[in-house]
């Protein structure tokens, strides 16, 4: 049954996604505003089919958190909901990923179309200057920016290695860092093309002040948030944590 549906929720995404990459494209030339309001759309969209085809929901812990002025998101990644996800909990926001992403037929050109920020895996010091400048940008104009501090998809309950690009960026800018944890990966796994029927819980926790700190203690401090909610909200992938109080 999870196949089946899973099946059908891939045949209706592509065919949602083809006609809203060529509108979102076709308007390039209308304000970013109006390109937001219509993948807007597509992410209700979206939602509404991961909830009725596959019986994926949501909830949010820490609303109250999220500041009035754009912000850094540094959150942990698990799967590809909290790329659509994290869009309908927070403002207007664009995300750092990797340029190859552009390049994919119709939902490529819907990520180019809202001014994502691409970078460069493959070199560490240009990385950096690209989500720095491209992201301080995208900040001025009022939008809030997500980064991926593990640079990829984790498995729940594993830990990459935290990388400095987010809390350099909110340094560079002036802004708070807000860090956000979620257990999406234990209903949408990494890879997998089944998916499970499930609750996912996103945690947002205290933002993080960037004045007069080093980006290194940012950075440490909300890797650190991080890393213990998730101990808290999926207790049964850290069983020597939970051993041990």
């Amino acid at each position: 049954m999870r196949l089946l549906r899973s099946s059908l929720f891939t045949l209706l995404v592509i065919l949602l996604t083809i006609p809203f990459g060529i509108l979102v494209t076709l308007a390039m030339v209308a304000p970013l505003s109006t390109r937001f309001a219509i993948i807007a759309v597509w992410r209700r969209a979206f939602l509404a089919l991961c909830r009725g085809v596959l019986g994926i929901h949501y909830r949010v812990i820490g609303r109250e958190n999220i500041p009035a002025e754009p912000s850094v998101i540094l959150s942990k990644h698990q799967s590809a909901w909290e790329t659509v996800g994290l869009q309908d909990i927070f403002p207007p926001l664009v995300f750092v990923l990797k340029k190859e992403l552009m390049r994919m037929p119709f939902f490529g050109w819907g990520l180019a179309a809202m001014k994502m920020i691409s970078i460069d895996r493959g070199s560490r010091r240009e990385a950096l200057r690209q989500v720095a400048e491209q992201g301080c940008d995208r900040l001025a104009a009022g939008y809030w920016v997500v980064v991926f501090p593990e640079g990829t998809r984790v498995a729940p309950g594993e830990r990459g290695r935290y990388k400095p690009g987010g809390a350099h960026l909110a340094a560079a800018a002036g802004v708070k860092v807000v860090p956000v944890a979620h257990d999406a990966g234990e209903v949408w796994a990494r890879n997998a093309f089944v998916k499970s029927p499930g609750l996912i819980t996103v945690s947002i926790g205290p933002a993080i002040d960037t004045a007069g700190r080093s980006e290194l203690q940012v950075g440490k401090e909300a890797e650190a948030w991080i890393e213990a909610e998730m101990q808290r909200i999926s207790p049964h992938r850290y069983p020597d944590a939970a051993a041990g109080q």
